[in-house]
């Protein structure tokens, strides 16, 4: 039975987190294939970069609001373990949707938006964590990534769970290995700050 749920909340997860809204927000605006530009993400911060502020901020908004969706309407159908494995299989179909051949994001919004959704106390913990970060160092990589590595040593400062502790690991991990390309560019001194324009 348990198998059974897994499956199914990973399913409707998949299926929400799948729904391209930084794909779709400039192609419906402007006939853009954001994928062709920039980093070649179907993410918000790619968006951002190609579109402006207020598209970017529109497809952040689709991002986020889908992993507050599958965190939130998971936990309400299943509990814990319906609102973590939704949580985590939102953030895989933002990463590989079927719907744009499995080109999607690095999974930062949604993953923010279903903390959010799971355990709104977290989110609130790792807010200010990710702005300061950002303001800091004027990487939204880098700031992701650090933000990433601070969700599961939270999770369990809170005393979470040992299983919300093990997604919320997974989802760190996920997140830091979608941005290895990030971080091969902060390394060598080519990552582009906030506010400048990549070609990369």
């Amino acid at each position: 039975m348990i198998i059974v749920d897994i499956l199914k909340f990973s399913l409707f997860g998949y299926f929400i987190g799948s729904i391209p809204f930084s794909y779709l927000v400039p192609k419906l605006a402007s006939g853009v294939d954001i994928r062709e530009f920039g980093s070649g993400n179907a993410g918000s911060t790619n968006v951002f970069r190609k579109m402006g502020k207020a598209y970017g901020a529109l497809a952040f908004a689709g991002d986020f609001l889908k992993g507050v969706a599958a965190g939130y309407f998971g936990f309400r159908l299943g509990g814990e373990l319906g609102s973590l494995v939704a949580a985590f299989f939102a953030m895989i179909g933002h990463c590989y949707p079927v719907w744009i051949r499995f080109k999607g994001g690095k999974g930062v919004a949604v993953s923010g938006g279903a903390i959010l959704g799971v355990n709104p106390m977290l989110f609130l913990m790792l807010l200010p964590v990710q702005i300061l970060l950002m303001v800091f160092t004027r990487y939204v990589s880098l700031s992701s990534i650090l933000t990433a590595v601070c969700f599961p040593i939270a999770a369990y400062l809170t005393h979470q769970s040992p299983l919300f502790i093990q997604i919320a690991t997974a989802m760190s991990l996920f997140v830091i290995f979608k941005h290895k390309g990030n971080i091969q560019k902060l390394l060598a001194g080519t990552e582009s700050r906030l506010g400048k324009k990549s070609s990369s």
